[in-house]
């Protein structure tokens, strides 16, 4: 009742200038290729330009940054509901979601807008293509994998991995290695140095909060970690990808 005039006016004047509210925000060859985890496509749409923050005929606010914010939010919750008949679990996919959309929330400029938007697509359709992969990984391996991104901190080394599987383990190793192509060590190296970027790039937790919740005996062991699977320290990392871009506080970047 109280915006009856407002969408009298409104439905008004969509009448007059002949248009209808989009209720699609991703071109359907976008939407397509991140569901079916189609990243070589995926990622020949972001570079061709066909991913773009669509907000026409739908204004959400006046404040063109924030209109397109408002856009984003609906499109992370729009690929969050669709990821799930891809197999992605319900949490996850919501979580990822609402990760983004935070993110979204931080963003100083449209451009800056972009690439997370770019970011989250990209995210989906990694962890969709990895669910289609994973379908010829057998149960056991899929049980150490969830351990894996369940608890960064956990003991995940060879043994702790057999005992929380009750496998043995030269078995669990040889077969981790037979399924997914990497030792067990090498594929938890890689689980801890993809969470580290992320916390990097897009939180402000210290970078010893961030040794920690991944498990490492000390700030120092992490740098070695990460310098060494990514050739930079984690400061240098952070200073480049996070205070450029602009994605949340400012930071005085102090190389470790």
């Amino acid at each position: 009742m109280k915006i009856r005039i407002e969408l009298n006016r409104q439905l008004y004047l969509q009448k007059v200038h002949g248009y209808h509210k989009k209720t699609y925000y991703l071109k359907d060859t976008v939407f397509e290729a991140i569901i079916s985890g189609d990243l070589e496509k995926l990622k020949d749409l972001i570079s061709s330009g066909m991913i773009k923050l669509s907000t026409e005929m739908r204004i959400l606010s006046e404040n063109q940054l924030n209109n397109m914010k408002y856009h984003f939010v609906i499109i992370a919750t729009l690929l969050a509901e669709s990821s799930l008949g891809s197999g992605l679990g319900h949490d996850e996919a919501y979580m990822i979601a609402d990760i983004y959309s935070q993110k979204s929330d931080k963003a100083a400029t449209c451009d800056d807008l972009q690439v997370i938007l770019e970011d989250m697509c990209l995210d989906f359709a990694i962890r969709i293509c990895e669910i289609k992969k994973d379908d010829i990984i057998s149960i056991h391996i899929r049980k150490c994998i969830d351990h894996i991104y369940e608890d960064l901190n956990a003991d995940l080394s060879a043994q702790g991995l057999a005992d929380f599987a009750k496998l043995n383990v030269s078995y669990l190793s040889k077969l981790f290695k037979q399924e997914t192509g990497k030792t067990i060590k090498a594929y938890v190296t890689a689980a801890k140095m993809d969470t580290a970027q992320n916390l990097l790039k897009y939180s402000s937790l210290s970078y010893f909060e961030i040794s920690a919740s991944l498990g490492y005996s000390s700030q120092s062991a992490f740098t070695y970690a990460f310098r060494k699977f990514t050739g930079i320290t984690p400061g240098k990392y952070r200073e480049k990808n996070y205070v450029v871009n602009n994605y949340g506080d400012n930071f005085t970047v102090s190389d470790i």
